[in-house]
């Protein structure tokens, strides 16, 4: 199994279970070993009282992308710390896009950026999340195997 077959797997496996990301809205783009994309349109129920996207939106939209960038292994591997910075403000209809990348995986430990941009390619937040693998897999890398 090659790495971004690996990566695939594991984020179909992830998304099966995600009703969070799928319930606000969120598509998973694209995803290949330490790397995702998912994308969102920010819609009316996810302004707040500025009429601007909710930061907790666009949080999400990013925590979701380093999820799907560090399990994309096939380890479980959850958030240990993560801190977000908000530098412009995303609007109604904007469609925005989290792009996730490893900057370093040692050991159990891992360290991913993801920036926050629009569909003019503006960058409205950046994220990073430092990972932790922990026991267990997405799927059983045998079963693919034996076929």
């Amino acid at each position: 199994m090659t790495p971004k077959e690996r990566a695939e797997r594991s984020a179909a496996a992830m998304w099966d279970g995600d009703k969070a990301s799928e319930w606000i809205g969120m598509e998973l783009v694209s995803v290949d070993e330490g790397v995702a994309v998912l994308e969102m349109t920010v819609q009316k129920h996810h302004t707040n009282g500025h009429k601007t996207c909710h930061g907790g939106v666009s949080f999400m939209l990013a925590d979701s992308a380093f999820a799907f960038a560090c399990n994309s292994r096939n380890q479980n591997t959850v958030g240990q710390h993560t801190f977000m910075s908000y530098l412009a403000p995303g609007f109604e209809g904007d469609r925005l896009r989290a792009e996730a990348q490893e900057v370093s995986l040692t050991g159990r430990s891992g360290i991913y950026d993801v920036v926050v941009s629009n569909q003019k390619g503006e960058v409205l937040c950046e994220f990073r999340g430092i990972s932790r693998a922990v026991a267990g897999t997405l799927f059983d890398e045998s079963e693919g195997e034996k076929r």
